[in-house]
């Protein structure tokens, strides 16, 4: 078993966590986040002054997927998030070593 740890832009979210549930992934958690890469933030305008805003918004969204669909499950999330541009998002996968009297 995997988790994948899914980050996204916002507006992306909705249209992964449907694909997700349309894949039969039963479980996930979403979290709101704040990211920092190759984007390097922005200015923001308040009461007249600049302000940097370094960290980006974004969704972190976390599943957990048998070994035999992760790569479908990763592939079909990509097609879904990908718009192109830069800081589009990120996938990372990690091994869950569950004893078998754990798994379900």
């Amino acid at each position: 078993m995997k988790q994948l740890t899914i980050v996204v832009k916002p507006f992306c979210a909705a249209a992964v966590l449907k694909v997700i549930a349309e894949m039969g992934v039963t479980a996930c958690v979403a979290r709101e986040a704040k990211g920092y890469s190759r984007q390097k933030g922005y200015l923001d305008r308040y009461v007249g002054s600049e302000y940097s805003m370094a960290f980006l918004p974004k969704v972190e969204i976390s599943v957990w997927v048998s070994d035999d669909r992760v790569a479908e499950v990763a592939d079909r999330i990509v097609r879904t998030s990908r718009t192109g541009r830069m800081g589009d998002g990120k996938i990372f996968m990690l091994k869950m070593d569950l004893p078998e009297a754990l798994e379900f």
